[in-house]
């Protein structure tokens, strides 16, 4: 019988050098997608993936650090995937898969939460944020393990560039220092990632409380437009949100003038117009005005993405084949490192 366990993977930088530049992204299966996941996210990585060997997932893993309707998860995850080839995502450029679907991300998330020291994870600030919010005897272990998960997200794929929005940054700066950690303990394993904060669009605040970013779990009618609201119903919130007295229309960084401001980042993201052109467009413009030429904007941005998402809600085994034949690579890629992380910390190799 020969010996199961006398060769070592590749090293991941071996692997590396043979392929181009890599991305990774996801979102949860929470809730509606809004707008800030849009512009901030999807739109960006629409723009990416014909650039880079792009992975694009469907954290399903992730929404369960907080209590879930289990038939709505499944719902939402479906919609997400229809939502992201909606969006302009192609499986001709890019890896679009349920997190789940890929039991490595499990495996490698107990191995780096096995490492983690807690003092890292106490200070990542969106498990003070979250946990502040709820009951002390409701919060589950994983909201405060959820960073070693991401980084485990990250790390399986070898990624290069995170492209994440502000909120995130955090979580990526504490996957770099896991895998600098992993690499200085075992050897060469994992590669570096860096994050790719996009330039326009990446924060999209509440239209009620511009101050506060826009989120999916937010109850208030008029805090979120969310991709699939009816077109009058984009128009009507965008109509209702939050400005100020002045009536001066620019951008600006004073949270006095938070709405305003707000009003013209999603009308830049949706035209990918410059802030010269915005503003010489609205001077001696009124506050109406703005809002109702957003509003058309928005709704005019929108308004294919329902039609395709439409179409593809009608085909649902078309989204299943896509999920099957991404989640069978990114299984593949994830296999490859994770295999690598068992040989280098001592796991017997399994028999077959």
């Amino acid at each position: 019988m020969t010996n199961q366990n006398s060769a070592s993977p590749a090293s991941a930088p071996d692997v590396v050098k043979q392929r181009p530049p890599r991305i990774l992204s996801g979102i949860q299966p929470s809730g509606q997608l809004t707008i800030g996941n849009y512009l901030g996210a999807l739109k960006q990585w629409a723009a990416l993936q014909s650039q880079y060997d792009s992975f694009y997932c469907i954290v399903d893993m992730h929404a369960i650090t907080v209590p879930q309707d289990p038939a709505e998860l499944r719902e939402a995850s479906v919609r997400n995937a229809a939502l992201y080839l909606a969006c302009g995502l192609e499986t001709k450029h890019c890896t679009i898969f349920i997190q789940s679907h890929v039991s490595a991300h499990s495996e490698l998330g107990w191995i780096l939460n096995c490492m983690t020291p807690m003092g890292w994870l106490n200070r990542m600030t969106q498990f003070k944020d979250k946990s502040a919010k709820m009951q002390a005897d409701s919060i589950g272990s994983g909201l405060f393990t959820y960073p070693t998960l991401m980084a485990a997200d990250i790390l399986l794929y070898q990624t290069d560039l995170v492209p994440v929005g502000d909120d995130q940054k955090q979580h990526v700066e504490l996957t770099r220092d896991l895998a600098q950690r992993f690499n200085s303990m075992y050897g060469e394993t994992f590669t570096i990632p860096n994050v790719m904060i996009p330039v326009a669009g990446a924060r999209v605040m509440g239209l009620d409380t511009p101050t506060a970013k826009m989120s999916k779990s937010e109850k208030a009618d008029g805090h979120a437009v969310f991709l699939l609201d009816p077109l009058d119903k984009v128009r009507k919130k965008i109509m209702r949100a939050t400005t100020d007295s002045d009536r001066v229309i620019k951008f600006s960084t004073d949270p006095e003038r938070a709405g305003v401001n707000n009003l013209l980042t999603i009308y830049q993201a949706f035209t990918e117009r410059s802030r010269e052109d915005i503003e010489a467009q609205f001077d001696s413009k009124g506050y109406g005005d703005l809002k109702k030429t957003v509003a058309e904007a928005v709704a005019e941005g929108l308004k294919p993405i329902q039609e395709r998402y439409n179409q593809l809600m009608g085909e649902k085994g078309y989204i299943y084949e896509v999920l099957k034949k991404s989640a069978d690579r990114a299984n593949e890629v994830a296999s490859t490192t994770l295999d690598l992380v068992r040989d280098r910390i001592g796991f017997v190799k399994p028999l077959r």
